[in-house]
C-alpha cells in the first residue's frame, strides 16, 4: 500500500466501522491494532477448557439488527443469527420470572395489572423502532430526523428516569423488566441517562428481538475484517501506538481508543480547549465477569428462564437500584446485580455436545480486585439450585484485570467512560460533530457519540464526519 489517506488506531468494532466506511469510499486505509488479532472486546475465544466458545465482551446484541450501520452493511446477510422468543428474563426468589417476549401484547399479557402500563409506554415508541435506533444511537447535540419519535422518547425516559419512576406501577414484574435493561449503564437508578439507555434497549426487544451470533461475537470483527481487506484495506496487529510520530502522516486519523490515551497519544495536537474539555472526562464504575463451562443447562426454578439467552438477576427495581448505589458508593453488594448470557440454549457450536456455556458479569467499584466468582455464582445458585455442580471450569475477571486487558474499559469500565447526563450530552465534547477534535484528528470509540454496544455507529459517523471535512465527499458509500 502506498501512503494511507485514513489511519485508525485500534480495531474493535468502530474502528473498523469507520475503516471500511472510508476504504467502501475508495480511500487509502491502515488499521493498527496493538492486540495479536483484530476485534477488541468483540472476539470469541477458548478460555476456560477445550471446545468451549466464550465471548470476551458482549454476548447478545440488541442493536445488531437495528443499528444503522449495520443494516446498511447488511451485517444480518453476511453472519448468521438467532433471536429467542423471549428477549431477556427477570428471575425472582420464588421461583417466577418475569418475561420480555419478543411479542409485546404477550409481555404485557403476562404482567397483570402493569400489563396497559407497559404498552402505554413502550407501545408507539416499538412502533417507530427505527426512529428510536437514529435518535439512541447518534449525537444528542444535533437536530434529531424525526422530531416526533424524540419528543416521545424523550417523555417516556422523563418518565422511567425520575423520582415518579414507580408512580405507573403496581406490581413488581413490569418495573423489574425495565430495571434489568436499565442497569446496563452500570450507574444509580432512577437517572435520566440510565432510563434513556435502559428503554432503548427494551424498545429493540420487542421490535428486532436481542439476537446472538452463530459462533459468537467474532463472528462481527471477521466479518468487517474480511470487507476492510476485500476494499483495499489493511490490518497491523501487534503495534502498539504511543505517539502519533508513531504513525505515517494521512489526512485523518482516527481513533478507536479510551479518552486517556487519546490525550496521551495526540494531546500535543489538540487545540488547549479541547485538551482542557477532554481532561475533565471520567471512567465510571467497573465490571467482574466470570465464564463458565457446565456440564449441561442452568437448572433455572422457572423453565421459561431456561430457554431465554439473557437474564438480569438481582429482585425487585428496589433491590437492584440499591445495589447498583452501593456499587456507585465504592462498595460490593451483598446481593449485587448480575447479567447472565447463555448462548449455547440456542447455538451449539459454542460447547461440545450436552455442554454449555454461561457469560457472567457483576457491576463493582472502579478499578475494583475483587474476583467476582463467588458472588456471581452465589447469585446463580439462589435462584438455579444445582448450578454448582455443573460447573466444569471457570475463568474470571475483575475490574482490574478487565481495564489491564483493555485500555478503553479503564477500571473495568465497559462504557469506556461514565455514562452521566453531561458525558452522554458531550461525548466526548459539547458539538453537533462530536468526533471531529481538530486538526485532522478524529475519536471513534465508545467514548464518542453514541456511546457503549457493538452497533458501529461510532466508527460509521466519524467516516462520515472526515469523508466531509478532509475529503469532500459529501455522499455516503454503500455499504452492502
Amino acid at each position: 500500500m502506498s501512503a494511507p489517506d485514513v489511519v485508525v488506531v485500534g480495531a474493535g468494532p468502530n474502528g473498523l466501522a469507520a475503516a471500511v466506511t472510508a476504504a467502501r469510499a475508495g480511500l487509502r486505509v491502515l488499521v493498527v491494532e496493538a492486540a495479536d488479532r483484530p476485534g477488541g472486546a468483540a472476539r470469541t475465544e477458548e478460555v476456560t477448557l477445550p471446545g468451549f466458545r466464550h465471548d470476551l465482551g458482549a454476548a447478545v446484541h440488541p442493536m445488531a439488527l437495528a443499528s444503522p450501520f449495520f443494516r446498511a452493511f447488511g451485517l444480518a446477510d453476511r453472519v448468521p443469527f438467532r433471536t429467542p422468543e423471549a428477549s431477556y428474563a427477570h428471575p425472582f426468589d420464588d421461583g417466577t420470572a418475569a418475561i420480555a417476549w419478543r411479542d409485546l401484547d404477550r409481555t404485557a399479557s403476562g404482567l397483570g395489572a402493569d400489563g396497559p402500563a407497559y404498552r402505554r409506554l413502550l407501545g408507539p415508541l416499538v412502533d417507530r423502532a427505527d426512529g428510536v435506533a437514529l435518535f439512541t444511537l447518534g449525537p444528542v447535540l444535533r437536530v434529531p430526523r424525526d422530531p416526533a419519535t424524540a419528543v416521545r422518547f424523550g417523555l417516556a425516559t422523563l418518565d422511567q428516569g425520575g423520582p415518579g419512576w414507580n408512580a405507573r406501577w403496581r406490581g413488581r414484574e413490569a418495573p423489574a423488566l425495565l430495571t434489568g435493561v436499565m442497569a446496563h449503564t452500570v450507574r444509580p437508578m432512577p437517572s435520566l441517562p440510565s432510563a434513556g439507555a435502559g428503554l432503548a434497549l427494551a424498545v429493540q426487544a420487542h421490535a428486532v428481538g436481542w439476537p446472538i451470533p452463530v459462533g459468537g461475537t467474532g463472528a462481527i470483527a471477521d466479518a468487517l475484517v474480511e470487507d476492510l481487506v476485500a476494499h483495499g484495506g489493511r490490518i497491523e496487529t501487534g503495534r502498539t501506538v504511543a505517539d502519533l510520530r508513531d504513525l505515517p502522516a494521512a489526512r485523518a486519523t482516527v481513533l478507536d481508543t479510551s479518552v486517556p490515551a487519546l490525550l496521551a497519544i495526540a494531546g500535543r495536537r489538540l487545540a488547549p480547549l479541547v485538551r482542557a474539555w477532554l481532561r475533565t472526562v471520567r471512567f465510571g464504575s467497573g465490571v467482574g465477569k466470570v465464564d463458565f463451562a457446565l456440564d449441561g443447562p442452568v437448572p433455572w426454578l422457572d423453565p421459561t428462564a431456561r430457554t431465554a439467552v439473557t437474564l438480569h438477576l438481582g429482585g425487585p427495581r428496589a433491590a437492584v437500584a440499591a445495589a447498583e448505589h452501593e456499587v456507585a458508593r465504592g462498595r460490593v453488594p451483598d446481593r449485587p446485580y448480575v447479567l447472565v448470557a447463555q448462548p449455547s440454549v440456542l447455538d451449539p457450536t459454542r460447547a461440545p455436545q450436552g455442554k454449555h456455556v454461561l457469560w457472567t458479569y457483576t457491576h463493582l467499584p472502579h478499578g475494583s480486585t475483587l474476583d467476582p466468582t463467588a458472588l456471581i455464582t452465589d447469585a446463580v445458585e439462589r435462584l438455579a439450585p444445582g448450578f454448582r455442580d455443573l460447573v466444569l471450569a471457570a475463568n474470571a475477571r475483575s475490574a482490574a484485570d478487565i481495564g489491564a486487558w483493555d485500555a478503553n474499559l479503564g477500571g473495568g469500565d465497559i462504557a469506556a467512560g461514565a455514562v452521566t447526563l453531561r458525558q452522554l450530552l458531550a461525548r466526548p465534547v459539547p458539538t453537533g460533530d462530536p468526533w471531529h477534535l481538530g486538526d485532522g484528528l478524529y475519536l471513534c470509540s465508545a467514548a464518542a457519540a453514541p456511546g457503549p454496544g457493538v452497533h458501529g455507529q461510532g466508527g460509521h459517523l466519524a467516516a462520515r464526519s472526515f469523508l466531509r471535512r478532509e475529503f469532500g465527499i459529501a455522499e455516503a458509500p454503500a455499504l452492502r
